[in-house]
């Protein structure tokens, strides 16, 4: 009985997981770039060397892209196969955290951790927006928990067995994301173990076969992208893993305080939670132990990660998202602990947050500055009020359940309304999403564009476009990320507005996008142009 309960809920959560993702457009930036590099190595054939827009793009290793690219490659080019290997690492990490907690706290814990993480907002948010942070944050999990099942063990075989899934687990948060997804674990783990006094858990970590599963994963794609790309190592190495971190000239630095406000909202609903969590752990986990401490490893890992990248000079929301399924372990062994009644006041302030969502949404539209936000923006109200209906009825419902004691259902009742109301919050964007996607563009110029004819971006890159009309673009005087790629093959690039004249006064068809307000200033050029599109935002034009 109990286990056909368990299935119907599995089955109930990944309906409302992955039930969206083809329903929403593609924004930029990061939407529109990692769904065209796997787009491009399926037309290319090259899976070895990353490419965006043909150019040489090695900010990142290849297996998102792998991943992603095999799904076009199986189902077909669409938002649903883009957006997959997230959704999919997301809901896996889910099923990670529940596995790990039957293991290290027992069945409650268990289920109310993987309810917790699988409603927790920036974790649901991060599931369902195509970027390559769920993947290294799975991954990096992964590595985490296998060492933690692995030191728990006292038979060599088995701890040996556990030893190798997590170095497994570090070699595919290496190929996921970079080097950090072997730096931060191993930084938390020396911590631990200064912290601790006890370094004892070196001698478990089956150094030898640990490190041969670790090399024969990552080595083989670095060896080939090096040696088709001798620069590769300078770019990837150097710039990627150092400078970036230590540096505030990528256009991403915030002051140390940036993620205080990201930390407690996407921790919602259980805000508080998280924190009563997090100080009873400092309190309780102390007390000598004769074996692996996993909750003082569990929150040195969560507080490692928050102050680690707050003192780096990049920053961006979904860093923090490796700590979410190590806090949610943590919180659920605390509320299988704690009284019903106890949990009823500390999700009570979650009350606010449906009242924050029906408020955004009667209000939305001031926050509009431009033509097309103040036509956009009251579409996306009903969906931010419904948003902030069923966090509402949800918190409510549990609360009272909670006081009626009946904890289990609470927490359930409480976990389903969040995700359901951060994925209607979610998928009422699409309602907006026009103001950050090309998709309407490629829908409104698709008869124009043709194999044979060049199609020039002047002065813009819009991320998405390339995706949705399957065809790369010459740039005009544009860079931005992909200089690097522009410095190793210039041949594919125009620097001036004036080459650029000569190029399309040769070409007998052409095709160029362009910004609105750049339009004037290219029209001076005297070279001739018929618009064939035209928003507030971009003009498309042909060659006449």
């Amino acid at each position: 009985m109990i286990q056909s309960r368990i299935l119907v809920l599995l089955l109930a959560l990944a309906v409302i997981w992955f039930a969206n993702l083809e329903y929403r457009t593609l924004i930029k930036p990061d939407e529109g770039r990692y769904a065209e590099i796997p787009r491009e190595m399926v037309v290319s054939g090259d899976w070895v060397t990353p490419r965006l827009n043909e150019l040489k793009y090695f900010e990142k290793p290849p297996l998102q892209y792998w991943a992603t690219a095999t799904a076009y490659t199986v189902f077909g080019e669409h938002q649903w196969t883009s957006r997959l290997w997230t959704a999919l690492t997301g809901f896996a990490g889910i099923l990670l955290i529940w596995f790990v907690g039957m293991h290290l706290y027992g069945r409650e814990a268990a289920g109310y951790a993987a309810l917790l993480l699988s409603s927790s907002l920036l974790y649901v948010l991060m599931g369902h927006i195509n970027t390559l942070d769920m993947g290294v944050t799975f991954f990096m999990t992964l590595g985490i928990v296998g060492l933690m099942l692995g030191q728990a063990q006292s038979e060599e075989r088995k701890q040996r067995n556990w030893m190798l899934l997590a170095w497994l687990g570090l070699a595919l948060a290496v190929l996921s994301k970079g080097l950090m997804g072997l730096v931060l674990p191993g930084t938390a783990l020396f911590i631990y173990c200064l912290v601790q006094r006890d370094f004892s858990v070196l001698k478990r970590m089956h150094w030898l076969a640990g490190m041969g599963v670790f090399l024969v994963v990552t080595v083989p794609w670095f060896v080939l992208v090096m040696k088709a790309n001798p620069e590769f190592f300078e770019r990837f190495f150097i710039y990627e893993h150092y400078t970036r971190f230590t540096t505030k000239n990528l256009g991403r630095y915030q002051p140390w305080y940036y993620f205080v406000p990201i930390l407690l909202a996407g921790a919602l609903p259980w805000t508080v939670l998280m924190f009563d969590t997090m100080w009873r752990t400092l309190r309780s986990s102390w007390s000598p132990q004769p074996v692996f401490n996993s909750r003082r490893f569990l929150l040195i890992w969560a507080i490692f990660i928050y102050v680690f990248f707050s003192i780096s000079g990049s920053k961006l929301p979904s860093y923090l998202l490796p700590m979410f399924p190590a806090l949610a372990l943590l919180m659920g062994k605390r509320i299988a602990e704690m009284r019903a009644q106890t949990l009823f006041w500390q999700v009570s302030p979650v009350l606010l947050v449906g009242v924050f969502w029906l408020v955004l949404g009667w209000n939305v539209g001031s926050f509009a500055d431009t033509p097309n936000q103040m036509e956009l923006y009251p579409n996306y109200a009903p969906w931010l009020a419904m948003a902030g209906v069923v966090s509402l009825c949800g918190t409510l419902l549990g609360m009272w359940l909670l006081w009626g004691e009946r904890k289990s259902l609470a927490v359930l009742t409480l976990a389903l309304s969040s995700l359901v109301s951060a994925q209607i919050g979610l998928s009422g964007y699409e309602t907006v999403a026009r103001e950050r996607s090309a998709k309407h563009i490629a829908e409104a110029i698709r008869a124009e564009v043709k194999p044979a004819i060049p199609f020039y971006s002047v002065l813009t890159y819009e991320q998405t476009l390339p995706f949705y009309l399957e065809k790369t673009f010459t740039l005009v005087q544009y860079q931005d990320e992909m200089a690097y790629g522009i410095k190793q093959e210039p041949q594919r690039y125009i620097p001036t507005l004036a080459e650029f004249t000569s190029v399309w006064q040769s070409q007998p068809q052409a095709l160029a996008i362009m910004p609105t307000y750049a339009y004037p200033e290219i029209q001076q050029l005297g070279i001739p142009m018929q618009i064939i599109f035209e928003d507030t935002q971009h003009i498309v034009v042909k060659k006449p």
